[in-house]
């Protein structure tokens, strides 16, 4: 068996079958046929061979037969030559070439996985942040945290303004007739967000509470409702409330209302926004080395990634995103016109990660076996323990872990994740 290696990580191959082979695979589509012949005189599934081929002919079995000839063959050169497929192959048959008592042939096109060339992978130097957090950036987080405890309170006296929530009724019309969708009572709406039409929020703006105005503004020619899409619309409002967001000032009475045991002065507050900046700083430090290793290693290694290997990890991603979207209760279809796209963009969008992923697993693995990386008994039975904590509320014991997930699995998961402490290990950090 000749194996020729074509471009993009495909190999081509030509297998035989011989006459006692197809001879056999009828054999094989006779008795799954037959199972379900009804011949006068015979009981459902006992009719003999040769009166069942009278009938329906040796060419109604030739489906069954070539397809069972063919996952058998293709399956045998695969394991025989050693090749890690990673997509369906592709195979050119012309089954009008087969005839029984015949050898024929067929030919087979298929992605395997890529061999990677490494290139320089340890040492790769990294520039940090500097794990501190200056006056100015203490003060903003401040501010920032701030902003998060502020209030709703109703504005007593004053006109509407940008920023200020409005709690009115509407009723939209075209032509002087309403639409479905046009009317609200006590809707809120924060001024300046541009959730409304363009133009309505604007004109609201100065008004007071209890007062009532016309809107007139005009619908977007692309507008979703094809109806209103282009016309004019008056909307009569009436104001009932004002509110306004008030950020509370960072005070004694603020410091005593947090309720929290380790901020008991306005300076504790302070030392804590400030030391979790730097926390933030040394965890983006550690992702920020992580993440440049993987792609220095990746951008200098030499391999070529089938499309169809792309594609299938996107098609996965595609349906992983499906199950989590349903998950939420929301139904696919609903979910990419909310995104503005089809499912033939999104699957796009996702083959562009998946190539990515791919890359980076590919050259981790790699380096894996080029550094001879090995999971021990003492690491295998520390995952497992992980695992049946992880799922202790569902009661799973340990034999049912190490049935759902086989050794392999786990093998596999710890040399990954050993082979990408080696990169970061040996950085070369400033």
């Amino acid at each position: 068996m000749i194996i020729d290696k074509l471009s993009g990580s495909r190999v081509f191959f030509e297998v035989t079958v011989t006459k006692e082979q197809f001879e056999h695979g009828l054999d094989h589509a006779f008795e799954v046929v037959n199972k379900d012949v009804e011949i006068k005189g015979f009981r459902k599934g006992n009719a003999p061979r040769k009166v069942y081929e009278n009938k329906y002919g040796i060419e109604s079995l030739y489906e069954e037969a070539i397809q069972h000839v063919l996952q058998d063959t293709y399956y045998n050169v695969i394991v025989e030559n050693k090749l890690d497929v990673v997509a369906q192959p592709k195979i050119d048959l012309d089954i009008n070439n087969i005839k029984r008592g015949e050898d024929f042939s067929y030919k087979v096109t298929v992605a395997v996985k890529p061999e990677v060339k490494l290139g320089k992978y340890l040492g790769t130097e990294v520039t940090l942040l500097k794990p501190e957090a200056s006056d100015a950036e203490v003060e903003a987080e401040v501010a920032k945290k701030l902003e998060q405890h502020a209030e709703m309170v109703v504005k007593e006296e004053g006109s509407l303004e940008n920023g200020d929530t409005a709690v009115f009724d509407f009723s939209g019309s075209v032509d002087g007739v309403k639409f479905d969708g046009g009317t609200a009572e006590n809707h809120e709406l924060v001024i300046g967000s541009g959730s409304f039409i363009p133009g309505f929020e604007e004109q609201m703006v100065g008004m007071k509470s209890e007062e009532t105005k016309d809107v007139v503004v005009t619908f977007p020619e692309e507008y979703q409702e094809k109806t209103l899409a282009g016309k004019e619309a008056v909307f009569v409002c009436k104001l009932h409330e004002i509110k306004t967001r008030v950020i509370p000032a960072l005070d004694e009475e603020f410091i005593t209302e947090l309720n929290d045991e380790a901020v008991k002065t306005v300076e504790d507050f302070k030392n804590n926004v400030k030391a979790e900046l730097v926390s933030q700083k040394e965890t983006q430090n550690k992702n920020h080395v992580r993440t440049t290793v993987i792609k220095t290693a990746v951008e200098n290694a030499e391999f070529e990634i089938p499309e169809e290997m792309v594609l299938e990890e996107a098609n996965r991603s595609l349906e992983q995103n499906k199950a989590q979207i349903k998950q939420y209760g929301l139904d696919f279809a609903t979910y990419l016109q909310y995104m503005g796209k089809d499912e033939a963009g999104f699957l796009e969008d996702l083959k562009g990660q998946a190539e990515k992923t791919l890359q980076e697993q590919l050259v981790i693995e790699a380096v894996a076996i080029a550094e001879k990386l090995e999971a021990t008994k003492d690491e295998m039975d520390v995952k497992y323990a992980e695992i049946v904590e992880q799922y202790k509320a569902q009661n799973v014991t340990l034999e049912q872990a190490k049935q759902a997930i086989p050794e392999s699995a786990i093998t596999a998961e710890i040399i990954y994740a050993k082979a990408i402490e080696l990169l970061v290990e040996k950085a070369q950090v400033k």
